[in-house]
């Protein structure tokens, strides 16, 4: 999807438009490529395709619905007691699997598409830590994520086989 196939005739199909680009391309990276290979860090970071995508799906749950929404997701951030998000995140093993990822992926991204639809963009996020900020700067926030961890997998797939573009 390019920038001219979605509608931008609003700011909210915009800013819709240009994150569900970025979550194609971070799958699109993906697509193909074995588990093994996709568990590998063949540049000189300790980032693998795997975990980029572990870590967007994660993020995508936590931006969209504990932070803007509010929910409680027991176990996990930002529960006490819950595991150190930032170690976990972008780890994975044998049992991580690209199938199982971009399933999870795509149902974080399917809710989040409900809670923004509910949603005026100048709605304040639920956490109150960042209750000065809103639905629109989470959007933003995302597209900007989202992007940067797809160029990153861009990296690694064309290191792993020499697929390149996104």
């Amino acid at each position: 999807m390019t920038a001219n196939q979605f509608s931008t005739s609003t700011e909210r199909e915009a800013l819709c438009g240009f994150l569900d680009k970025q979550r194609a391309d971070l799958l699109r990276k993906v697509e193909g490529v074995s588990d093994a290979d996709a568990r590998r860090t063949p540049t000189v970071s300790s980032l693998s395709l795997t975990g980029l995508l572990k870590h967007s799906a994660l993020w995508e749950r936590r931006w969209f619905q504990v932070v803007v929404a509010g929910r409680t997701l027991p176990g996990e951030w930002p529960e006490a007691g819950a595991r150190d998000w930032r170690d976990e995140d972008f780890r994975v093993d044998e049992r991580d699997t690209v199938k199982h990822w971009t399933s999870f992926f795509e149902e974080q991204v399917a809710v989040s598409r409900e809670i923004v639809a509910g949603l005026e963009l100048d709605a304040p996020c639920s956490r109150a830590e960042l209750a000065d900020r809103n639905l629109r700067w989470v959007l933003l926030h995302m597209i900007e994520e989202t992007a940067r961890h797809a160029g990153h997998a861009d990296i690694i797939r064309e290191s792993i086989d020499g697929s390149t573009g996104i």
